[in-house]
C-alpha cells in the first residue's frame, strides 16, 4: 500500500492490517521490499492509464474539507485528467461524458446534492451504498454513489471510514462499467 493511501486510511481512523507468518510476527521489512521491486516501469505504467473518468459534485471544499478531499485524490491514484468538479444546479443534460471514451463515475458529496441529481427524495442514509443513475439525456445514464458532505467529515472524523466504502463502491463500479 502507498504512503499516501496509508496516511488517508490513518486519517480516517481506518487500522492497517499487515500479513502475519505463521507463528504470528510481522514478516522481515526485506521481504516486502522484494514483492514491492518487481518490475517497476511496466507497474507504473500500468497505474498511470486512467481506467475511468470520475465527476465529484457538491460544494468545492475549503480549508480542512479541501485537505481532506485533496488526500482521498492521492489515495484513489487519480490524476487531474482523470476527474473534475460538477455543480448539482446546472443544467444535467449539458453535462457530456468526457471524448477519451472512459467510463464515467459520480460521487455525490451529501444528500442534497444527491437528490437534486438523481431524483432520488430519500434521506443521504438509505441512498448510501446504493447504485444511483445520473441522466444526462444520454443513452447511458452516469452511475452515481452519494456520500457524505465533506466539511460534514471533518467535523465528524469517525464518518471517513463511510466515505472510504463509498469510494470503494464508486471504484469497482467504475470498473466494471
Amino acid at each position: 500500500m502507498s504512503n499516501t493511501q496509508s496516511t488517508f486510511l490513518k486519517e480516517m481512523g481506518i487500522t492497517q492490517w499487515s500479513t502475519r507468518d505463521s507463528n504470528g510476527s510481522s514478516p522481515p521489512a526485506s521481504s516486502s521490499v522484494a514483492i514491492q521491486t518487481t518490475d517497476t516501469k511496466s507497474v507504473e505504467a500500468v497505474e498511470k492509464t486512467p481506467q475511468g473518468y470520475w465527476w465529484f459534485f457538491g460544494t468545492q471544499p475549503q480549508g480542512d474539507a479541501q485537505t481532506l478531499f485533496q488526500s482521498m485524490i492521492r489515495a484513489l491514484g487519480l490524476g487531474p485528467q482523470e476527474w473534475s468538479w460538477k455543480n448539482a444546479s446546472d443544467d444535467l443534460k449539458q453535462l457530456q461524458a468526457p471524448d477519451n471514451g472512459l467510463p464515467v463515475v459520480a460521487l455525490a458529496f451529501g444528500g442534497a446534492v444527491a437528490q437534486k441529481i438523481t431524483g432520488e427524495r430519500d434521506a443521504l442514509p438509505q441512498l448510501r451504498e446504493t447504485i444511483l443513475a445520473l441522466n444526462n439525456g444520454s443513452d447511458e445514464e452516469i452511475p452515481v454513489i452519494a456520500s457524505f458532505d465533506l466539511a460534514q467529515l471533518v467535523a465528524k472524523p469517525k464518518d471517513k471510514a463511510l466515505l472510504w466504502q463509498d469510494l470503494l463502491l464508486a471504484k469497482s463500479v467504475l470498473q466494471n462499467i
